[in-house]
């Protein structure tokens, strides 16, 4: 295994660790509670909110799940594309909001998620 392979192994399992638990939280807890530490939810009705957590914890799954298995190692670029467009649209939310202390870790996470995507759709796929 090259030092690409392992460096984009670590990406995964971060992005797949933040994003399986931000995505359980916004899964299990109701929204007033949310709002507390997200003030964002409140713009949204609260089957969006956990609309916004099953695609998290889908994404995170499929960052780890086909490369561990073997199996239909392709949905693992999608995950990470599907997750730079949850950063896209979380980041204009954020914007909206003028909650600019929220912009660079929302672009940091997608930029991650889009280097794991590109890498892993090309030279360095599984």
């Amino acid at each position: 295994m090259t030092f690409m392979h392992v460096f984009l192994w670590i990406l995964q399992i971060l992005l797949a660790l933040i994003f399986a638990g931000s995505g359980l939280l916004k899964l299990t807890q109701p929204k007033q509670k949310l709002a507390a530490s997200m003030a964002w939810v409140e713009d949204f009705p609260a089957d969006r909110v956990k609309l916004i957590g099953g695609l998290e914890v889908l994404a995170a799954i499929g960052l780890i799940l086909p490369g561990w298995t073997g199996i239909l190692t392709w949905l693992t670029p999608l995950a990470a594309t599907g997750l730079v467009i949850l950063m896209v649209l979380a980041g204009q939310t954020h914007r909206r909001r003028q909650e600019s202390q929220a912009l660079p870790i929302v672009i940091g996470l997608g930029l991650v998620a889009a280097f794991v995507a590109i890498f892993r759709f090309g030279p360095f796929s599984w």
